[in-house]
């Protein structure tokens, strides 16, 4: 029978020269799947092949960067603490990733990204929003390999053992722990799930997707920072990280709201492409010309009738007017296909 989760007897691996961290590799390991899972999600719903590996590396270099300045100003006494080190900052390897400035800096590097290819965001945000969760799950394994981020003491059948060494002043040696970073794993990997089936559902679009992840998983992450001892900026009696939950939350809920609302006028904030930016969207003219050419090799007119064009006929075809949505199954436009 199971009475405690064991500590890691290793947090990292030698491979000659180079000391490979769990941390870092189950950091990488996350941003893969994500992006893999992404990419599958976008690449089906029309977006360009190839695409989203490039905004991948916009996305993950701004989001490192962000999540560590987070991380470093609402626990700023490792780094500028009477006993502090500032360089201890650049060290990512050693753990440390606030994911609140992660998603927020990591989103900037996505729209740049994706406005310099004439994509809209909204769309591709929707398409990695479940990846992101998953990743989340990953990453947090590399908390358990570093021994951070557990709860208060408890006995409870899946405690967390903790070596002595990262037991926290104030508890006795061989203390057990709320295994926070498993509770979180598990909780985001139920969201995801939830997060597919809710958009599957109601057929979420133009950013509901990612905006209903940023509920589902603020919702979670306030009663599981709850549990945590590390320490943190305290406010009110609550850790500043709760606080960023809470108020995180009621934004995405009120956003959600008015989202929904914009969409029922504004469709195309569903479209992949941004106004104008669609290669395989033709004008009018373009059309009629590519028309006229047709016409011209075939020699004939209405080929698939026997009786001849009407003068109703006539003016459409010299008016030059092609459907744009004849390109899409049941004449839909690509926003109503999302639908």
């Amino acid at each position: 029978m199971i009475t405690a989760i064991p500590s890691p007897p290793i947090s990292s691996l030698e491979l000659g020269p180079l000391d490979i961290r769990f941390y870092a590799l189950a950091i990488v390991t996350g941003i893969i799947v994500a992006w893999w899972i992404g990419d599958r999600r976008y690449t089906k719903w029309g977006g360009p092949k190839d695409v989203s590996i490039d905004v991948a590396v916009w996305m993950v270099l701004f989001g490192i960067v962000g999540a560590r300045i987070y991380h470093v100003i609402t626990t700023p006494d490792p780094y500028f603490g009477p006993n502090g080190d500032m360089l201890k900052a650049l060290r990512i390897w050693e753990g440390g990733l606030g994911i609140w400035g992660g998603i927020a800096l990591g989103a900037v590097g996505g729209f740049i990204a994706l406005r310099r290819q004439g994509l809209r965001f909204a769309p591709f945000a929707d398409a990695v929003a479940p990846g992101v969760l998953v990743a989340q799950a990953i990453g947090r394994l590399g908390n358990y390999f570093n021994q951070e981020l557990f709860g208060g003491p408890t006995d409870l059948p899946w405690a967390l053992e903790v070596d002595d060494a990262y037991i926290p002043a104030g508890y006795e040696a061989g203390t057990t722990f709320h295994p926070t970073f498993l509770y979180e794993a598990l909780w985001v990997l139920a969201m995801a799930a939830l997060l597919v089936w809710l958009e599957k559902r109601f057929r979420f679009r133009g950013g509901q997707t990612a905006i209903m992840y940023v509920i589902l998983y603020t919702a979670g992450r306030v009663w599981i920072e709850s549990l945590r001892i590390d320490d943190a900026q305290i406010f009110a009696g609550l850790r500043l990280n709760v606080w960023t939950s809470i108020i995180v939350f009621l934004i995405a809920a009120v956003v959600f709201v008015l989202l929904t609302r914009y969409l029922k006028t504004n469709p195309e904030l569903g479209d992949i492409y941004l106004d104008g930016r669609d290669p395989h969207a033709q004008s009018p003219e373009d059309g009629a010309s590519d028309d006229d050419a047709a016409e011209d090799a075939d020699g004939v007119a209405d080929d698939a009738t026997d009786e001849p064009a009407t003068a109703k006929d006539s003016e459409t075809a010299d008016s030059g007017v092609v459907d744009d949505n004849d390109d899409l199954p049941g004449g839909e436009t690509e926003s109503e296909q999302r639908k």
